[in-house]
């Protein structure tokens, strides 16, 4: 994702446009000064946001997948 530069006195005076970009997705490094401060960016609700990873599908070993009892043994 590709953040936006704006300025902090900008960012103050379009408070209202910024958030309904945010809420669509879009980031912000605001500066000050012509140095970077903060970045804003959408709220990842979950926490999880690109955590998860897929690491084995356990419906190719035995169709239907594999009981959680059998993988907790092995573990």
């Amino acid at each position: 994702m590709k953040n936006s530069i704006i300025g902090l006195k900008d960012l103050r005076e379009n408070m209202d446009n910024y958030i309904s970009q945010i809420e669509k997705g879009k980031s912000f490094v605001v500066v000050r000064k012509s140095k970077p401060v903060f970045r804003l960016a959408p709220l990842d609700v979950w926490g999880d946001e690109g955590a998860w990873e897929r690491i084995i599908d356990f419906a190719k070993i035995k169709k239907g997948g594999v009981p959680l009892s059998d993988v907790l043994a092995k573990i």
